[in-house]
């Protein structure tokens, strides 16, 4: 099989030119060897003109191609005061191209980044755009309703959580990406044929047949580029004008989210567990407003959360261990809503459409076993017992839908359905929350099982674990493959859900590490460095998506159901509930009015309703129920053509004919730049800093959570009492990033001018800066000080202060000074002079034999049995193995016995 890898998009950095006539933008990759122009006339009022001329330019063509177009342009031939090309904007990429009443935008990425690295593909985060009109003025025909839709657009903060890649594809999981590499190559579909201009750029050598040239697969490498997911790309619509004209390498999609990497150091080795979010762009919008599903089998708030873990050690994709899990939270899959009109904390809970054969549950699971396989597994956690019914409804309803649609599947792979009441769980004294999640966690995960892309070690069948060998999913040459997915809601599938995804994704964890060899069993204790940087990437992350969705961070978090929250954190959730209910009430409107603009829901046009006038959006987002459907969906088989072939292997990863119509492939030299990973992070061809290359400012375990006291098991894996820990651990973020800044401020002030200040600072120091800073100071005290402090009528402890600021509680012992006296004598012995006649002054050997010295050691006596040890391990080195005699059969039986049972 040709080696395989990514592509690297070709156009990274860009700079837009502008003339009354044109604009130009000039894109090239990172190194700037390659340089692609896209033309966009300005003289068309409405329509949007852009030519691309598919060549590729070189730096010093690109030069004199914009020194031609800045002679042309110019108002008057010579005249060096006007010139005719001016440089508008430098951005990294497009976002896309949007029209409302009058001509077209183009938005552009002006800032970024970066957020997360896996196996050297960089994660970028949008930091600001752009937004500029393309017609001239002098063409421009205004309306006076386009401000208007200007600011609506402009309301989707595109820098908040939107994120985006050059050479990762994020709408798809890591699952899916590194499969497609290790696809059969007989199912390739041939490239179609090059056009004259890029054969005259690629050159005719690369113009081929791609079943040709297996004989050469060392001096060939094929890049294969994927099309994205479109239901987690938020730009899709805004590239889709553009999408048939230009070259791929202009084209980048985004996703929405959130996006969080943290470093796990396992005695001193880097493990990278990053958290990406995906929140689906169908059926998108705000709390109240979007609920339930659309008639195309969306539902509301859709995230598909997946966490990656990597040994860090070893950066690339085919010689690194890479691993992941994805699991999936989204509204109830049926029609149902809640009334605003009337705003109140809980809205009533209404059915809008009566779905007796469950056709809207059954769209939303064909797509789920489609992109995941089976089983899939439902946690429901709204309420079962309420004097008046709410929440119950949306239970009573799902429940029948799924034992209708289960009847018709075959029995290994129906639909399993978890019902929990959780907040009624959560009231009781006598229950633990977590405890009952982390039983139906560990069912799941050995259920679904999950992807590593190599295989196992040969010490799990030699030490097998009872947990480890009822792993689920699917098992290969080369690993493991993930099959099935939990999908976890309640009601808001915000505060509830994300403590339940927390308790599945610590549950995976721990069986990925496993996997990794990381650690001996696969099971993590909660107090422990791990689970404390796993916990705070989950909150990160449920923060994120409650603020896109519900308009406030979480209410209740892992600490709160585990019921050790501090009595502080009781008043932040009512402020949490007030926020959220504020913005539900005022500004939920308006941000459904961005989203579905940005989407392209809604397109405004002339003798059209504008979209602030619109009493409703509902039609927008069910379009099929304007028309009759002529194909009606089949209420028994209600699954796609071909998913049940495959089951459990989810059919978007099979290697069949209609998924790999999907992959695109090009040819390249094994040394091109755009699939050459490590030339693409480490940057050879230019000069870097540290802080450039490795700019992300992850969470690191050891940094954060270890305590700093001398002694202590540095394993993150080590559970640890509450008074173990630092401040920094039992603290909120604001508080680490408080103590961060009060030490950088500590050590770049000056020193304190009085004594008063100097004891006060050292009463007020927490015990973590005393242990760092008192052992430096200690470490580096010069003693001679202390015994010398009487010169020029200084006393002791002013010879104290001023070296280190404090003073320290008692002198040394005199058995110390003694050894600190002896020390600087050695720069004084001359070399003649044997070193161990000095050892008298040391009150104690520092050895135990004769000779310890520079110049001589004296060999240790080694007795008989030692000898032939070391010669019977010689031996065996090369092959000859002595009998085993019975003293060894019982220490082999004793040891054993300690170990295992």
């Amino acid at each position: 099989m040709p080696q395989t890898a990514a592509v690297i998009s070709g156009i990274q950095r860009m700079v837009l030119y502008e003339t009354r006539a044109r604009y130009f933008l000039v894109g090239s990759n990172h190194a700037q060897t390659k340089h692609r122009v896209l033309k966009i006339d300005r003289t068309e009022p409405k329509d949007l003109v852009i030519i691309d001329d598919k060549h590729v330019y070189s730096q010093q063509e690109v030069r004199e191609l914009l020194s031609r177009l800045d002679l042309g342009n110019r108002t008057k031939m010579g005249q060096k005061g006007s010139s005719g090309l001016s440089r508008a904007v430098s951005a990294f990429g497009i976002v896309g191209f949007v029209r409302f009443l009058e001509g077209y935008y183009i938005v552009l990425i002006t800032k970024r980044r970066k957020m997360a690295d896996i196996g050297g593909h960089s994660i970028y985060k949008i930091e600001d755009t752009t937004m500029i009109y393309i017609p001239n003025d002098s063409v421009r025909v205004s309306h006076p309703d386009e401000a208007r839709y200007v600011r609506i657009f402009q309301n989707v903060d595109l820098s908040s959580n939107f994120y985006f890649s050059y050479s990762y594809d994020l709408s798809h999981s890591l699952q899916y990406n590194l499969t497609l590499l290790q696809r059969p190559y007989e199912l390739w579909s041939a490239p179609p044929p090059l056009t004259k201009e890029e054969e005259h750029t690629q050159g005719k050598q690369d113009s081929f047949d791609i079943f040709e040239d297996e004989g050469l697969p060392t001096q060939v490498v094929y890049g294969l580029q994927n099309e994205p997911y479109y239901k987690y790309v938020w730009n899709g619509k805004l590239l889709e004008r553009i999408k048939d004209i230009v070259h791929p390498d202009w084209l980048m999609y985004i996703i929405h989210g959130f996006c969080g990497q943290s470093k796990l150091l396992i005695y001193g080795r880097p493990v990278h567990i990053t958290l990406i979010a995906r929140r689906s762009s169908k059926f998108a919008g705000t709390r109240f407003l979007k609920r339930g599903a659309n008639c195309e089998g969306d539902v509301a708030n859709e995230v598909e959360t997946e966490q990656i873990v990597h040994d860090a050690s070893v950066m690339s994709f085919t010689a690194g261990s890479y691993s992941s899990y994805v699991q999936v939270r989204g509204s109830v899959p049926l029609y149902w809503s809640q009334d605003i009109s009337t705003m109140m904390p809980k809205p009533p809970i209404r059915l809008d459409q009566a779905d007796p054969y469950a056709n809207i549950a059954a769209l939303h699971f064909d797509q789920m076993l489609q992109r995941f396989g089976s089983p899939i597994i439902i946690l429901n956690l709204v309420k079962k017992r309420e004097k008046r019914k709410h929440e119950k409804i949306l239970s009573e309803e799902l429940y029948p839908a799924v034992i209708n649609l289960n009847q018709f599947l075959p029995p290994d792979h129906r639909i399993d359905y978890i019902a929990w009441d959780m907040a009624r769980y959560t009231k009781s004294k006598l229950c633990n929350v977590l405890d009952r999640l982390s039983m139906i966690a560990e069912n799941v995960v050995k259920r679904t099982g999950f992807f590593i892309n190599r295989s196992d070690f040969y010490c799990h069948t030699l030490r097998p674990d009872d947990r480890w060998r009822d792993v689920g999913g699917s098992v290969t040459s080369t690993g493991r493959l993930q099959t099935g997915v939990l999908r976890t809601n309640c009601v808001d599938c915000l505060d509830r859900t994300n403590t339940a995804q927390f308790m599945v994704g610590k549950c995976a964890l721990a069986y990925q590490l496993y996997a990794l060899g990381m650690i001996d069993k696969p099971k993590l204790q909660f107090d422990t460095d791990c689970v404390r940087l796993f916990e705070e990437l989950y909150e990160d992350h449920g923060d994120t998506l409650s603020l896109q969705y519900g308009g406030s961070q979480l209410v209740h978090r892992v600490k709160t159901y585990r019921k050790i929250a501090p009595w502080t954190q009781h008043s932040k959730d009512i402020m949490q509930t007030l926020s959220r209910y504020y913005s539900n009430a005022f500004s939920d409107a308006d941000r459904q009015d961005a989203i579905n603009l940005f989407l392209q829901v809604y397109q405004p046009s002339e003798g059209k309703a504008h979209l602030w006038e619109l009493p409703t959006d509902f039609y927008l987002h069910q379009r099929s129920t304007m028309a009759l459907q002529h194909n009606r969906h089949s209420y028994t088989f209600w699954w796609s053509e071909g998913v049940l072939s495959y089951l459990p292997v989810p059919y978007d990863e099979v290697a069949c004919e209609n998924t790999m119509k999907t992959i695109k492939v090009r040819r390249m030299n094994q040394f091109d730049e755009s699939v050459d990973i490590y030339t693409e992070f480490f940057k050879p061809y230019e000069l870097t800093s540290f802080d450039d290359t490795f700019c992300i400012a992850m969470t690191n375990s050891a940094r954060e959570f270890m305590p700093k006291s001398v002694g202590v098991d540095p394993s993150p894996f080590t559970v640890r009492k509450p008074e173990e820990t630092g401040k920094s651990v039992l603290g909120s973020k604001s508080s680490k990033e408080e103590t961060i800044l009060q030490r950088k401020t500590a050590a770049s002030a000056p020193p304190p001018p009085s004594e008063e200040a100097i004891s006060s600072t050292s009463e007020d120091d927490s015990e973590e800066d005393r242990d760092d800073e008192g052992s430096v100071s200690q470490r580096s005290t010069p003693i001679k000080l202390l015994t010398e402090s009487g010169e020029s009528g200084r006393t002791q402890e002013q010879a104290m202060k001023e070296p280190y600021g404090r003073i320290l509680a008692e002198c040394p012992a005199e058995e110390d000074l003694l050894i600190y006296e002896s020390f600087p004598l050695l720069h004084d012995w001359s070399d003649s002079l044997p070193l161990f006649s000095c050892m008298s002054t040391f009150r104690e050997p520092v050895s135990h034999f004769k000779d310890d010295s520079i110049y001589a050691v004296s060999l240790p006596q080694v007795d008989r049995g030692s000898h032939e040890m070391f010669a019977s391990h010689v031996m065996m080195g090369h092959g000859q193995m002595r009998a085993l005699c019975r003293e060894d059969m019982l220490m082999y039986r004793e040891y054993v016995k300690n170990r295992y049972m």
